[in-house]
């Protein structure tokens, strides 16, 4: 007897301990810590620690934990030379995904995926050079030269220095921004059994190395119903073009002559805890960058959708993408990098997933039944007969 669930809307695939959802009551912890409380107080590399490890290190475990994602952070010489390979107009998801994949034949020492230490060190290995394969991809598409990471800048500074700083000389970000970029990571490192993270293990249940396995939850991401949402988002509100549109805009929605982009998700059916942290973030950024009229425009379209009936009974609430991609854009990224932030930021979570598969031992190697809607079983039909 099976079980048929298309896009496996009711079955689970795993039993974790990782990250805590509750889409009724809008509630997303990691590892028993409320996302709210971990943008306030934490910082990236101490969540993706506490995802890894399952604890929030000591004073000494994130000094010793910062400094290897500092020492790990330069990509090898071959890497740059395989970004230099593609076209300018190449875009930078495909460029990430095809680099981290590289990444697997510069370190075939990563295959000892059950030797602890050796796993440590991979592990290591991918959140530090995530940021570098995003911002050197981001440089080689403006024609710019590689700007090495500068170890003595926090995870998010050293990010924005080798996207917006110069060769040789020292970057200071500023400290908004930073703090601003640190949270969105924060905010997008994990999210229980997505279509990436599903892939991660599902590739990762073959054996596969880490390089390999987050190439693959890349590519997952890469699609645009997973991690091409905000880019959306900011097509729409370009479209609506000013506040005194939203009216009649929300009357196609209703409609069914549009679609309303960064509302709703597959499984918060109440208000999305990390939009609300973001959109606290976007008027700190705005204040540093300048305000972008798209935000009014974002307040006024949630403010009228929240207050209607067609939408409250469907329990459509904005979702982390609604205000993330304003901010994306204030700092100066444009939309086609949007998806590598969204990657750089899931890392940890991506990893901190297949590891526990690896350590699972009721897990297998991942193999799906189907229910078989072919043809029986008939003769080989001869050329000249056909």
């Amino acid at each position: 007897m099976m079980s048929y669930d298309p896009a496996f809307q009711n079955t689970a695939s795993c039993r974790s301990r990782v990250t805590f959802i509750d889409g009724d009551k809008g509630i997303l912890r990691y590892r028993g810590y409320p996302i709210e409380q971990l943008a306030e107080h934490s910082t990236f590399t101490e969540t993706a620690y506490l995802l890894l490890n399952g604890e929030l290190p000591t004073a000494a475990e994130l000094e010793s934990w910062e400094a290897e994602l500092g020492g790990h952070a330069p990509l090898p010489e071959g890497i740059k030379s395989l970004l230099d390979g593609f076209q300018p107009d190449a875009h930078p998801m495909g460029v990430f995904l095809s680099s981290v994949g590289a990444l697997s034949t510069y370190y075939p020492d990563a295959k000892q995926i059950f030797d602890d230490e050796n796993r440590r060190i991979q592990v290591a290995r991918l959140i530090a050079k995530a940021p570098a394969i995003g911002a050197y991809s981001y440089r080689h598409a403006n024609g710019l030269p590689y700007v090495d990471p500068d170890s003595s800048l926090g995870f998010a500074g050293r990010f924005l220095g080798m996207l917006f700083g110069e060769p040789g000389a020292p970057y200071t970000p500023d400290p908004v921004l930073e703090r601003a970029l640190d949270i969105l990571f924060i905010l997008h490192a994990d999210h229980e059994q997505n279509c990436s993270t599903s892939a991660m293990r599902g590739i990762g249940s073959s054996q596969a190395d880490p390089f390999a396995s987050m190439a693959g939850a890349a590519a997952a991401l890469y699609g645009p119903l997973h991690g091409g949402a905000n880019e959306a988002v900011l097509r729409m509100l370009a479209a609506i073009g000013s506040v005194d549109n939203v009216p009649d805009f929300i009357k196609k929605v209703k409609a069914g002559e549009g679609r309303l982009m960064g509302f709703g998700h597959r499984v918060y059916k109440s208000y999305d805890p990390r939009a609300t942290v973001i959109k606290e973030q976007a008027y700190r950024v705005f204040e540093v960058t300048g305000r972008n009229p798209l935000l009014d425009i974002a307040i006024e379209l949630e403010r009228i959708a929240l207050q209607d009936d067609y939408f409250v009974q469907r329990r459509l609430y904005p979702n982390v993408d609604f205000y993330s991609g304003l901010i994306y854009e204030a700092m100066g990224f444009k939309p086609a990098m949007f998806t590598v932030l969204f990657a750089i930021g899931r890392a940890p979570g991506w990893i901190a997933q297949w590891q526990e598969m690896l350590r699972d031992k009721a897990q297998k190697i991942a193999r799906p039944r189907q229910i078989y809607l072919g043809a029986g079983e008939r003769d080989y039909v001869p050329m000249d007969q056909r």
